[in-house]
């Protein structure tokens, strides 16, 4: 039998998905028009920049990113034509592959991130109390336990 949303859940669940919406939408467009990078690319430089020696597996990105690893290799292959990642072979598996920060990418990622935060503290963070912003980040954390645990 169908548990049916009453009223309030009603429209907890909406506002919570028309905002989450809006909110990856503005962001998008935002890191789009002062980076000219969509937000994939900018989560893999991120990702790099943050790994020892600037490089991780190809499948470790996906992994991070919850992404099939045609759709990593396919943003990879876009981030090399920019000069900002570089292939390399994983010397411990032969079919292993590694992608590299270059130093461009790291440049391109510094320049990116102050216009993005501005925009993730003008969107989000300055929106809410010290309190909210808490709550945000235990609330999140629920559904991320929930989400992972399902895979």
């Amino acid at each position: 039998m169908t548990r049916w949303l009453d009223d309030d859940e009603q429209q907890a669940w909406r506002r919570f998905g028309l905002a989450t919406r809006l909110l990856t939408d503005r962001l998008e467009r935002d890191l789009m028009a002062a980076a000219g990078m969509p937000p994939t690319y900018y989560e893999l430089l991120v990702l790099l920049s943050e790994a020892p020696g600037r490089t991780m597996r190809m499948s470790e990105l996906a992994q991070w990113t919850n992404s099939k690893p045609s759709r990593i290799s396919h943003a990879v292959n876009k981030l090399e034509q920019k000069g900002w990642v570089r292939r390399e072979h994983y010397a411990g598996d032969r079919r292993g592959w590694l992608a590299v920060l270059t130093d461009d990418g790291h440049a391109a990622l510094r320049a990116a991130a102050p216009k993005h935060v501005a925009g993730v503290r003008e969107h989000l963070v300055d929106l809410l109390t010290t309190e909210q912003l808490r709550q945000l980040a235990d609330i999140s954390q629920v559904l991320l336990d929930h989400l992972t645990e399902q895979e």
